[in-house]
């Protein structure tokens, strides 16, 4: 039922159906009563909203991600997406054949990996235009292939590796004079702690104590608490504390660093990202599945066997 109804220079036009209500001002009654038709038939399912994805991306970036672990992140991809061509086309008339071509395109551009997280973002982008919002009756990506996944990444990060991209970044040891140097140092206790960047970065004093350090927001969205070394301590005494977080970094700029380091030190394939796989590797030596998983916040215990593999000689002598 439309309620109609003047308030000053404007007409008020408020519209309830289906125990969804909406409401908006217009210039004329004949402009209000013509949006408050449209939206009927928009609550009772008979009309889709003239919407496009575009729309859909930044009203999703602005009310959902916000709300998110990885906001920064899915407001970037959110951004990134809205420039593409498909972005443009009405959300509610997308179907598997569009998405499909766009796929198809994507990857003449970009790595099979990259597409996969772009679809299974999308996913939800349509799930909750379709759920919450009701621009669309479907999820067009319910019809469309995903690119195989690519196969798991298994870099190594040799010791010798890590001395060549920590002098790259200027630092020897001791106390950090400069952002280069709080950056080697940041890559350092991430091999001893598995964490994340991102959870590295965003580290703050009130949340280190003397054996561990707190994560009150994980990718997960679960708190963790992880447990130091003896040389992950020691690097924790070597910064000031002379601001909130620990290393003093942002994303962009610990980014930037690390990669102009690797790239003068001359290590290919080398990302920030495998100091975490490396770590894991190094503590499945130390800890049983149940402890690493604790440690690193994996839910899956399967996902951690791979760092379990020990070969035939290696148990020979566990044997002896």
């Amino acid at each position: 039922m439309a309620s109609i109804r003047r308030r000053g220079k404007t007409w008020f036009a408020e519209v309830y159906k289906n125990g969804d209500r909406d409401a908006k001002s217009h210039r004329t009654k004949a402009e209000a009563a013509a949006w408050a038709l449209q939206r009927e038939a928009e609550l009772t399912g008979k009309k889709l909203p003239e919407k496009s994805l575009k729309e859909a991306l930044e009203r999703y970036a602005r009310e959902v991600a916000t709300t998110r672990p990885g906001e920064r992140w899915e407001t970037l991809r959110c951004a990134s997406l809205a420039r593409m061509a498909i972005a443009k086309r009405r959300i509610g008339e997308l179907d598997a054949s569009h998405l499909a071509e766009w796929r198809d395109e994507r990857l003449r551009s970009v790595s099979a990996a990259t597409v996969r997280r772009e679809i299974a973002f999308l996913r939800s982008v349509f799930d909750v235009a379709r759920r919450e919002w009701r621009w669309m009756r479907i999820n067009p990506l319910d019809d469309v292939r995903r690119p195989p996944a690519p196969p798991s990444r298994k870099r190594r990060v040799p010791a010798a590796e890590v001395d060549r991209v920590t002098m790259a970044l200027g630092y020897d040891g001791g106390i950090p004079e400069n952002a280069s140097q709080r950056v080697a140092l940041s890559f350092l206790f991430a091999l001893e702690t598995a964490m994340r960047s991102g959870e590295i970065v965003g580290l703050t004093w009130s949340n280190v104590s003397a054996k561990s350090v707190r994560l009150p927001k994980t990718k997960n969205g679960d708190d963790r608490e992880v447990p130091l070394s003896r040389r992950a301590r020691e690097i924790l005494g070597l910064l000031p504390r002379d601001g909130e977080t620990v290393f003093g970094l942002n994303h962009a700029l610990r980014d930037a660093l690390f990669r102009k380091a690797r790239d003068r030190a001359e290590v290919e394939n080398l990302h920030f990202h495998d100091s975490r796989a490396e770590a894991i590797w190094r503590l499945s030596k130390k800890l049983d599945v149940m402890e690493l998983a604790r440690m690193i916040g994996h839910r899956d215990l399967r996902s951690l066997m791979i760092y379990y593999q020990t070969t035939a000689d290696e148990l020979a002598d566990q044997l002896d």
